[in-house]
């Protein structure tokens, strides 16, 4: 067992995991990144990127139909919402049940193939929920209008509301968007139930994901990816394992479907377009495949870009370079607003560019080698001192 394996070092990654993500408010305030919404959507994405991890990470399959279960446990969630109770638990457990069952039967097909047409029967299945879910199954998913909770609903585990008054959700009777503000250094910070919840589910997950990392299971899975030729011609039937990775991520995925509906009870169709399962790829990818921390790094760097980049406007990048001579001032908020605002994207895809072709490994490759230079620098340093002494 390497160093970066033990027992004590997994402990202390949970451990300093776990702080970073209760600290979330108060650490990313700083970056105009505190408030609740985003913060729900970082621990959301990190749910739903690292259970795509185990399954592209380990295995090395590639689905590009991964938002198909982040629907199902969307619409699964509403569906619980509107017949039993706006309690968050029942509706977070129906949508990674169904997930997961819907997961086995989309495996069972597509893991008959490997390589280019496994990802191409993940992304014809995740097309064929969407369209399902769009015009086809209407009584289900409402269609294009999306799914939602109405003031006729039955609820029948709920009290009685005071007539035209929609309910929220809740967990155990606390409103999840529940907020309270406090200041803290200087800054005004806001903590939100909602992100609470998902904060400690993403926790769990990590926790989740890396026992199974450490697990024989998860050596399996890597043996899959490396040469699963090698382990057939040994006599491994390795679909079993595949295909168990594969519904665990589908329950990831339902789990992250699930708290999308909890924090906001409505379910539509556009969280199974492809474009849903791509923005997963890129996010493990761009963190680091087959890491603990790339996903979640991944999935907070994106939904960053997308949130907080994406709300520059030209007004604004003039106040930023005020400090600029008025002839220089105008070229450069031209070239910038170029890459903010609606030009997000743009920004985005650079970096990705970037980091694929001198950070193969993702973000956690360069934090790695920025580490091994660190490391290496005080070494240096430390020798340097013990000369004198010798």
């Amino acid at each position: 067992m390497s160093h970066a394996e033990s027992p004590r070092y997994d402990g202390l990654l949970l451990l300093l995991f776990a702080l970073a993500v209760l600290l979330g408010p108060v650490i990313l305030a700083p970056f105009g990144a505190g408030y609740p919404d985003l913060l729900q959507k970082f621990a959301i994405y990190g749910v739903f990127a690292i259970g795509f991890n185990i399954l592209f990470g380990l295995t090395g399959y590639l689905s590009f139909g991964h938002a198909a279960f982040l629907g199902v446990g969307s619409y699964s969630a509403v569906w619980m919402f509107k017949l039993l109770s706006m309690n968050v638990i029942p509706a977070i457990i129906l949508a990674v049940v169904i997930s997961g069952l819907f997961a086995l039967l989309i495996g069972f097909v597509c893991l008959r193939r490997s390589g280019i047409y496994f990802s191409i029967l993940t992304l014809a299945f995740a097309q064929m929920s969407y369209n399902l879910a769009y015009s086809v199954l209407t009584p289900i998913t409402n269609g294009e209008t999306g799914l939602q909770i109405a003031l006729d609903d039955p609820r029948v585990l709920d009290a009685a509301l005071p007539e035209g008054e929609l309910p929220l959700s809740n967990f155990f009777g606390l409103p999840m968007n529940h907020t309270w503000e406090t200041s803290l250094l200087g800054m005004d910070v806001q903590f939100n139930v909602g992100f609470y919840v998902c904060g400690v589910i993403l926790i769990a997950a990590f926790y989740f994901a890396m026992r199974l990392f450490r697990s024989p299971f998860g050596m399996m899975l890597r043996a899959i990816k490396t040469n699963q030729n090698r382990l057939a011609y040994t006599g491994v039937n390795t679909r079993p394992y595949a295909l168990a990775a594969f519904v665990i991520s589908g329950m990831y995925a339902g789990l992250a479907g699930g708290l999308l509906a909890s924090t906001d009870p409505l379910a539509g169709a556009e969280r199974m377009q492809w474009t849903a399962s791509g923005e997963v790829v890129l996010m493990t990818i761009l963190g680091g495949s087959g890491t603990l921390l790339g996903p979640v790094l991944g999935a907070g760097v994106i939904k960053y870009f997308e949130n907080i980049f994406s709300a520059f406007n030209k007004s604004e990048l003039s106040a930023i370079f005020d400090f600029l001579p008025e002839s220089l001032r105008e070229p450069v908020v031209s070239l910038v607003a170029a890459f903010v605002g609606e030009g997000w994207q743009l920004t985005l895809g650079v970096i990705f560019m970037l980091v694929v072709t001198f950070l193969p490994g993702g973000l956690m490759e360069g934090f790695r080698r920025l580490f091994g230079l660190v490391r290496r620098g005080g070494g240096g340093a430390a020798r340097t001192a013990r000369v004198p002494a010798e």
